[in-house]
């Protein structure tokens, strides 16, 4: 019997073992066709997102009153970053189209002629910090301040001209360095035929004051209004979250992973971005195709062109691309936090 018993016992556990091969043999089996088989898992992988994404899209225009009201609140915030930040190149335009008037005067003397004057300003020409350099002879200098200046009639009744010959200096880079400037000016004030020479460098300073003071306001507003993005971005996503409360704690007990269940909410966080920031990109351009003609005619009134700066393709693009990732992070934030306080009771 005992034998017998043993016999029994060694037939079973034999059965056991293959048992245990075959499923060694069918796990290797699987594994060799999971891992020959890449093409369909990388396409496996694609419509698994592709069905995330256009899942969420259907969402958001289930509930379309709703969602056009938070896109709306996200394309103001990016619409005030980006008008601020256009405005800011339009006014770098701006002082460049300015440049004539930091030109530096040279009023030279009295007893110097035009000839000589105009001599002078050929060896002016000639200094590399020069850009460009124009004679205006008595006669004209005359004749510019009876019309301008009102009186005309106690101008024609001077028996001689009094006023000099002037040469009119534009510093290249003029509005960049003020260092430069002020040796430029020195070194122009000590010719001998100059009696004054003048540049008005407390406007000089003052329109690189507010340059300066735009360019950091536009990067200090652009990162206060992301800060803002981030938190209604992920307001939203939270109130969505516990709306589908029931739907993710049953994913949790059916072993989805994390990843599963945020990737439908990261989708929609970045819809929300996305349109947010066309519906923005939208507004800057409305506005400054209201500005465009205002701007423009008023700079024909002081005999100046100038064309309004739209944003690019490229900038457009970034507009697009940071709102969406803006939209991201954070849904991304707040799905780290909340889902793993969902636990099933």
């Amino acid at each position: 019997m005992n034998q017998e018993r043993d016999k029994r016992f060694h037939d079973r556990a034999k059965l056991r073992a293959k048992e245990r091969e075959k499923v060694k043999q069918t796990s290797i089996s699987q594994t060799k066709q999971a891992g020959g088989d890449f093409k369909d898992k990388i396409q496996s992988y694609l419509a698994l997102h592709a069905q995330a994404l256009f899942s969420s899209l259907g969402r958001l225009l289930q509930t379309p009153f709703t969602s056009i009201m938070t896109i709306m609140v996200l394309a103001i915030a990016i619409a005030s970053a980006s008008g601020f930040y256009l405005l800011l190149v339009n006014v770098e335009q701006l002082t460049g189209n300015l440049e004539s008037s930091n030109q530096i005067s040279l009023f030279l003397k009295q007893e110097v002629d035009d000839i000589e004057g105009r001599k002078l300003a050929d060896k002016i020409k000639q200094n590399p910090q020069v850009g460009t350099v124009k004679l205006m002879s008595k006669d004209n200098s005359l004749t510019e301040f009876r019309d301008f200046s009102g009186f005309g009639d106690a101008i024609d009744a001077l028996d001689t001209n009094p006023l000099p010959t002037v040469i009119q200096v534009q510093p290249k880079n003029s509005l960049e360095d003020t260092e430069q400037l002020q040796k430029l000016v020195l070194e122009l004030k000590q010719l001998p035929q100059v009696d004054i020479a003048q540049l008005d460098m407390q406007w000089v300073r003052k329109l690189q004051s507010m340059v300066e003071l735009a360019r950091s306001g536009v990067w200090i507003l652009s990162f206060v209004l992301s800060f803002a993005i981030l938190f209604i971005m992920g307001n939203t996503i939270r109130l969505e979250l516990e709306g589908r409360r029931e739907e993710v704690l049953i994913s949790k007990l059916v072993g989805a992973t994390y990843s599963f269940i945020q990737r439908p909410y990261l989708y929609t966080g970045f819809w929300f971005g996305f349109f947010a920031g066309a519906v923005a990109w939208v507004m800057v351009t409305l506005v400054m195709l209201i500005l465009k003609h205002p701007i423009e005619n008023l700079f024909l009134l002081y005999e100046k062109t100038y064309s309004v700066v739209f944003l690019s393709f490229f900038e457009s693009l970034i507009v697009l691309f940071v709102s969406a990732m803006l939209g991201v992070l954070g849904a991304r934030i707040v799905l780290h936090y909340q889902l793993r306080q969902m636990k099933p009771e």
